[in-house]
């Protein structure tokens, strides 16, 4: 689970990348979840749209992500912020650590 600080860093280097994938009208099929999955392994950072034509709806998308620990870092119209923590990455997000109270 991230941190209210964490997923304001992770949306703000969001910013300056474009949607990779979009969800279609057929939806998030099985290989549209191995793709997701494939691409996170190798950036932990991905965004993704959702087609005007797509019955799907943003809340059945976080929903079926988050069920394969898939972080949505933000919902913004029809576009979703992903983030998935990977050890295969060269160069890792480092993301802020919490503090610890005492």
């Amino acid at each position: 689970m991230l941190t209210g600080k964490q997923k304001s860093f992770l949306r703000g280097l969001a910013n300056t990348i474009k949607p990779v994938m979009q969800i279609g009208k057929e939806g998030l099929n099985k290989e549209g979840v191995i793709e997701v999955l494939n691409y996170l392994e190798k950036h932990e950072l991905m965004k993704i749209s959702i087609n005007q034509n797509s019955d799907t709806t943003l809340e059945e998308l976080e929903a079926a992500f988050e069920s394969l620990d898939i972080e949505v870092v933000q919902k913004i119209g029809r576009t979703l912020v992903l983030y998935q923590h990977s050890d295969k990455v060269d160069d890792p997000i480092k993301l802020p650590v919490k503090k610890v109270q005492k």
